[in-house]
């Protein structure tokens, strides 16, 4: 199988699959904020968001690193999956302790600091997750990565369900989380046995190389923190948390549309770095440019109808508490757009191994969004988070581009990029004509979202911005 084949195949079961648990997801998401209403979900909110910045942390570079190094020629893959595996439960477990642990000196309710320690646990399943979905990645065998995320799901909408159902309260719901987790974990470590055996092991050697390679991620990381979850953090300390839900309840719409960057960026790591590697310099760019043209495609189209439709998306996901959140998402989505370009670029500047070089990038984006964040978030609340969101994603992009120009020479062809935006405007003048009440309803919705993709998707093809060698390398086995 080709590998334009290849990596068309995993995205489409990737994207079947994610339309499936972001589904479910979201229905977990309407039973959760409906029945919390809006200062209940912003102490859910505040709670998620303060165990991520430790779980975050405890990444240390190790899941893009997973993908990096499996993917060199050479290497020693069950060596090298069972010392990340050991690495990631060790940097898990520590820094999981930390966040429970300092949570008792912030000025939060008792019940947020609870919630803390209760949803550490739901992130260490996570965060051992993420190794083994690096495999998956590598033997383009996201599949099973697939099916594990939609029974994963399906447990947390039937325990959210019940604890809604049974008024549980919030613990109930983080401990559900927690279960869902598990789960999610356990069915990746069963799946995984077939490819690799992993099991725990300290080679101080490899740990040296690891971290050697990791640290440059790891600082980033730190960084990315700063000017993707302080916003929400610097909200929670001085907003009520009523609008901490609001601007948690946009968010996580954004949370969702993210995903696909992030999942179609990671399956094309392991060829950018091969490429790259053996100095394939052509076959690199061919593979960004593809990539570049297939994030646009999805990107623009998305932005263009969430601006359209936003209050209908967050009454039907979140109720009709939320109706300030419409505002906040429509601001926030283009923060998305941003995520998709920067996530692509980002990622083929760590298949150059050039990741040391995104330290000031970040640096410099982080320590602007903090001072952004400090100023016009006490003053314009969501308002001043949401835009200085839009200005970090911004930097982020722009930056990443210019490292890739400068270390590959690659500047992307917009052919199709202003294509998608012609056909993302035509689109646009369809959803305009389609009556806002025929809208309020999920099956209003979804008829529309699919009358939309029916427009858009035709009139690119006629623009020539995707052929029928594209469409025909979806059907080639």
């Amino acid at each position: 199988m080709q590998l334009q084949t290849k990596i068309a195949h995993n995205t489409i079961i990737q994207v079947a699959s994610k339309v499936i648990s972001t589904a479910l997801g979201l229905v977990a998401i309407a039973l959760i904020t409906r029945y919390l209403g809006a200062t209940g979900f912003g102490e859910y909110t505040t709670i998620v968001t303060f165990i991520s910045f430790f779980a975050i942390i405890a990444d240390f570079g190790l899941t893009l690193i997973t993908v990096q190094m499996i993917s060199l020629p050479g290497i020693s893959e069950k060596k090298v999956l069972d010392n990340l595996f050991a690495l990631r439960l060790v940097s898990a477990v520590i820094f999981l302790s930390l966040g429970p642990a300092i949570v008792w000196f912030f000025p939060y309710d008792h019940m947020i600091k609870v919630g803390v320690l209760i949803l550490a646990l739901s992130f260490l399943f996570i965060a051992l997750n993420q190794i083994l979905v690096g495999l998956f990645q590598k033997r383009l065998r996201m599949d099973k990565v697939s099916i594990s995320e939609v029974v994963g799901r399906i447990f947390l909408v039937i325990g959210v369900w019940l604890a809604v159902k049974n008024n549980l309260g919030l613990n109930s719901i983080l401990w559900t989380t927690v279960v869902a987790s598990f789960v999610n974990f356990l069915l990746h470590f069963v799946f995984s046995r077939k490819f690799a055996k992993i099991s725990l092991e300290c080679d101080w050697s490899l740990w040296k190389k690891i971290i050697k390679k990791s640290w440059p991620l790891a600082i980033i990381i730190v960084f990315n923190l700063i000017y993707l979850k302080a916003d929400t953090l610097i909200l929670s300390l001085v907003q009520p948390q009523a609008e901490v839900g609001l601007y948690g309840a946009a968010y996580k719409v954004i949370d969702v549309l993210i995903t696909v960057p992030f999942m179609f960026a990671g399956l094309v790591l392991p060829f950018l770095t091969s490429h790259w590697a053996k100095k394939e310099t052509s076959a690199f760019k061919h593979v960004l440019q593809k990539s570049f043209d297939f994030m646009s495609i999805l990107a623009i189209p998305i932005v263009f109808g969430v601006v359209i439709l936003a209050p209908q998306i967050i009454q039907l996901i979140a109720g009709n508490k939320f109706a300030q959140s419409a505002m906040i998402l429509r601001i926030l989505i283009l923060a998305a757009f941003m995520i998709f370009l920067g996530t692509l670029f980002s990622h083929a500047i760590i298949a150059m191994n050039k990741q040391r070089k995104l330290i000031p990038l970040y640096l410099f984006t982080s320590l602007t969004a903090l001072v952004g964040y400090l100023i016009f978030i006490p003053k314009y609340s969501y308002i001043g988070a949401a835009w200085m969101t839009i200005y970090s994603e911004t930097m982020v992009a722009a930056l990443s581009g210019y490292y890739i120009y400068k270390f590959a020479k690659f500047i992307p062809q917009a052919k199709v990029f202003f294509k998608a935006i012609l056909s993302a405007l035509i689109m646009s003048g369809v959803l305009l004509l389609i009556p806002a009440s025929f809208t309020f309803n999920w099956l209003g919705l979804l008829a529309t979202i699919l009358i939309a993709c029916l427009v858009y998707f035709t009139t690119l093809y006629l623009f020539k911005g995707i052929s029928r060698q594209d469409l025909a390398s979806l059907k080639t086995k």
